[in-house]
């Protein structure tokens, strides 16, 4: 449930972001785990400012684009009817990420040129070991 990838996570992690919505449960659960150890974060609200094309292509260089599109999630499950008996592409992944933030697994953490997918406590303790 819970991905990291590029793990080569620098020391100097003053620029972490967490992307998200924040009445999810894995973002609070992400930013406060962050607080609790002292590591600085910006948060970006995908609600009130959603996530740009640019963006949604750069994590899909980093992960595969199956990992961000959350297909257990309530966004996806008002629309599955759409796609039933098609394989969605990552074009259309990403236009449907675009047109509906939500289906966007979360949280998305960027650390530097590192990427986590997802919140996992023990996985966050490996990330940010110092």
């Amino acid at each position: 449930n819970f991905l990291i990838f590029n793990f080569n996570i620098p020391s100097d992690m003053s620029s972490v972001v967490i992307y998200g919505i924040p009445n999810c449960d894995s973002v609070k659960k992400a930013m406060q785990w962050c607080e609790q150890h002292q590591i600085a974060f910006e948060f970006y609200n995908y609600k009130k400012t959603p996530v740009t094309e640019e963006l949604l292509l750069k994590w899909c260089e980093q992960v595969e684009w199956k990992i961000l599109f959350n297909t257990k999630g309530t966004t996806w499950k008002k629309m599955v009817h759409e796609y039933e008996g098609k394989d969605v592409t990552k074009k259309q992944a990403i236009k449907i990420m675009l047109e509906n933030n939500s289906i966007i697994k979360r949280p998305v953490v960027e650390i530097k040129k590192s990427l986590l997918v997802g919140f996992d406590e023990a996985i966050f303790k490996k990330a940010f070991k110092k």
